[in-house]
């Protein structure tokens, strides 16, 4: 694959008026355009003073410009970046004076998009500079710069070449069905299959770690009324930001809150409480809650005694997939009680006081570990939605193919490893459609 064949020209940072904006050119007349701003050809690489003037030799700016000749450079064109004042109406005066000798305004992410096309970068990379910009947390951050780095891209090749390796022994076994062993009745082959249905489980959690660190963890507060939802939002966002009164039914709608806990971002949303109610207003807010639940990573489930258990039915109605944390909330109202934490058939319940924030600190603990941020140091790579439902795709692939395999079924083993390695190829981009590169690179800042 290779990109257009046309300059382009846009305002690549632009700090306001203060400090240095700068102004990036990529494509075939990218070192004519910067013989015209500089008054000779500019040495590669070299960061040359110039004066940058309009068509009339009007002076607009004066400031650095540095070339890349290509295949050495970001998008693997030939490329030229200005270094001028960061005050917009010089910017925009500069980049209306590129596309004046030739160059024409970049779309979103047009450069990332051209580094991919050039091989400079595979799919999972360039989202990572997106991710990167877009960071909100220095733990997403450097989640995002590891993905940049080719972490994540390493990890899915080394999918799939243990992907490729079963593929080969079975389509091995099926061209050769003469020869007296049953290669696919092999054990060998089995275990094989098994370690790459364990690694893609590996990768598989590891990528949705980096979603929450990209995104943030998106935690729903539910419970019956009056149990101090409202309460323990408050008190994690450390704001009165919801209603308090004992009043069961006072929260009608879904109150979301963004806070950051010691740099992992966090969405809280506090829900109406879950109960059968003939009042109109009530029900459409238990309608949202539900539909809140839907969406999220985490949902917190709060009691409103310590010694109470969460309802059953609320348990139940949890989406598959949505991890819970167990509040025992106002263990201020129990003499016998105290801050603590346990974990029960798998589910960590947690003794604490929204009002008077006794315990609280072992509830943020376990919001970070939820997050990501215990993973942070630890290789966590930046990552994407489509990547997690890419991978669920394969996981499918491999468990149909194991099943077939199980039965004797060479052929569709085969075909249900070939789909999954394509759907795993989806990631690095090397196979994706056209629509879904449009897709990508159409959410990038303009510049990127």
């Amino acid at each position: 694959m290779s990109a257009a064949a046309d300059t382009i020209a846009a305002i690549a940072t632009a700090p306001g008026h203060a400090g240095v904006g700068v102004l990036r050119i990529s494509g075939p007349l990218a070192p004519r355009i910067a013989h015209a701003l500089l008054g000779r050809a500019p040495r590669e690489r070299h960061t040359h003073y110039a004066t940058f003037r309009d068509a009339n030799d009007d002076v607009i700016d004066r400031g650095l410009l540095i070339a890349f000749a290509q295949p050495r450079s970001y998008t693997g064109e030939d490329v030229v970046e200005l270094h001028a004042h960061g005050n917009p109406l010089v910017l925009h005066a500069l980049l209306d004076r590129l596309v004046e000798l030739g160059a024409r305004h970049a779309r979103p992410g047009e450069f990332s998009e051209r580094a991919f096309l050039n091989g400079k970068l595979d799919l999972a990379q360039a989202e990572a500079v997106a991710d990167l910009v877009a960071s909100g947390s220095l733990a997403a951050a450097r989640a995002a710069q590891r993905s940049l780095d080719g972490e994540f891209s390493r990890r899915a090749r080394a999918l799939t070449a243990q992907l490729v390796r079963v593929r080969t022994w079975i389509e091995a076994a099926i061209d050769f069905p003469e020869e007296e062993i049953d290669f696919l009745a092999d054990a060998a082959l089995r275990a094989e299959i098994d370690a790459l249905r364990t690694s893609l489980a590996d990768l598989l959690a590891a990528t949705r770690r980096g979603v929450r660190l990209a995104d943030g963890l998106h935690a729903v507060i539910v419970g019956k009324p009056n149990v101090g939802k409202s309460s323990l939002l408050n008190a994690l966002a450390a704001s009165e930001r919801a209603i308090v009164t004992d009043v069961a039914g006072t929260t009608r709608d879904v109150l979301r809150e963004t806070i950051d806990l010691d740099g992992v971002a966090l969405t809280l949303a506090d829900t109406a409480g879950l109960r059968e109610t003939h009042d109109a207003i009530e029900r459409e807010g238990v309608r949202r809650a539900q539909a809140e639940l839907e969406r999220a990573d985490l949902a917190i489930l709060v009691c409103a005694a310590p010694d109470e258990s969460p309802d059953s039915d609320l348990l139940a109605a949890l989406p598959d997939g949505v991890a819970r944390i167990v509040v025992h909330n106002k263990i201020d109202l129990a003499d016998s009680a105290a801050p603590r934490v346990e974990t029960r058939g798998g589910v960590t319940h947690i003794w604490l006081s929204a009002r008077s924030g006794d315990g609280l600190d072992l509830l943020v603990a376990q919001l970070r570990r939820h997050a990501g941020e215990g993973d942070a140091n630890e290789g966590t790579f930046s990552a994407r939605a489509r990547h997690v439902a890419a991978l669920l795709r394969a996981e499918t692939s491999i468990d149909d193919a194991r099943s077939a395999l199980a039965a004797n079924h060479g052929e569709l083993a085969a075909e249900e490893l070939r789909q999954a390695q394509h759907t795993i190829g989806e990631i690095t981009g090397e196979f994706t459609s056209d629509d879904l590169l449009g897709e990508i690179f159409s959410s990038f800042c303009i510049g990127k």
